[in-house]
């Protein structure tokens, strides 16, 4: 019965839908077949989890130790950085654990609590880097009023929606999952449980997998760009106006950091989905995904580390005071 329901690559009907159990785990696809990469992947991402874990807490700790970095641009970093570290936690320790135990598979339970971890903290960065996008705008184009705009009231209730609307976006998500009573499959393309290939394997189309499909993926998606589009369009309006040339670029290199994590995070993003609906390899689209589910989070770090001279100095004098 268990290998029937494993190998149903169609939907049942509904005389072959009572006789098939209930769906208690799905498979994860293995990055690598080979027995020679496994060691290798092993120490590849155990050390890129460590190196992102520890690159944001040095943020986090930096932030939280040095008063001068205790104002609304820095405050949005220590979130981003707690966010990014939740966010690689929801899905490099399985793919460990996978690598070293030789086992590809997660329980039903387990599946629709990584997807939600991952949407949480996935819909975080984007609202993060949107509220971000927000502060340089005030900063750059609004310079007097930037203290009375950006009171800590402000901050901590855009901090607040950001984990709402995170919330909300997870369970609509979780909604439509739980609804689903057959699967095509119970291999999911990917080395988690992705939430657009765990609804891909769904046999029938519901009306509330489209409408998350469409209109809460649209909202979530094109609501953070086009506040970041328009804020950095008004931010290049303010700049053109400075007459200095060297006025120019330190006003834009405020917010320079930020503009990179931009581009990686959703050039990334839209890459894997570009490329999922274009390539038709499966394990072509999984290795995408590595890209803004494991790379991107561990390069924020490096980018605010290495392209803010405040940042910089905040971990000299963290250095200092420690040894």
């Amino acid at each position: 019965m268990t290998q029937q329901r494993i190998n149903l690559n169609r939907c049942p009907n509904n005389t072959e839908a009572r006789n098939l159990p209930v769906v208690s785990q799905f498979h994860f696809m293995s990055l690598s077949e080979d027995p020679e990469l496994q060691p290798i992947l092993f120490g590849l991402f155990l050390l890129m989890y460590l190196v992102t874990v520890l690159g944001n807490l040095l943020i986090i700790l930096a932030v939280t130790s040095d008063s001068h970095l205790h104002n609304p641009m820095y405050f949005f970093l220590s979130n981003l950085s707690w966010s990014d570290i939740c966010f690689i936690s929801t899905t490099v320790p399985k793919m460990i654990w996978d690598i070293q135990t030789q086992s590809r598979a997660i329980s039903y339970v387990g599946c629709l609590t990584q997807m939600s971890m991952f949407i949480i903290f996935a819909c975080m960065d984007s609202m993060l880097l949107t509220a971000m996008a927000y502060d340089r705008f005030v900063a750059i184009c609004h310079p007097l009023h930037y203290t009375t705009i950006m009171n800590p009231h402000l901050c901590a209730f855009l901090v607040l929606v950001s984990i709402l609307a995170s919330l909300l976006d997870s369970q609509v998500h979780n909604f439509v999952v739980l609804q689903i009573t057959y699967f095509k499959d119970i291999q999911i393309s990917n080395y988690f449980c992705d939430p657009s290939q765990l609804l891909n394997l769904d046999c029938y189309e519901m009306f509330s997998k489209i409408i998350v499909t469409h209109f809460i993926g649209a909202f979530f998606g094109i609501f953070p760009t086009s506040v970041i589009l328009f804020s950095y369009y008004k931010i290049i309006s303010s700049i053109q106006r400075v007459p200095s040339t060297s006025g120019k670029y330190k006003a834009f290199s405020t917010c320079g950091s930020h503009l990179s994590v931009v581009c990686l995070f959703y050039g990334t993003s839209v890459g894997v989905y570009v490329g999922s609906t274009v390539s038709n390899s499966p394990k072509n689209c999984a290795v995408a995904s590595l890209m803004y589910t494991v790379v991107t989070p561990m390069l924020n770090p490096f980018i605010y580390s290495l392209r803010n001279r405040d940042i910089k100095s905040a971990l000299w004098r963290l250095q200092k005071r420690t040894i």
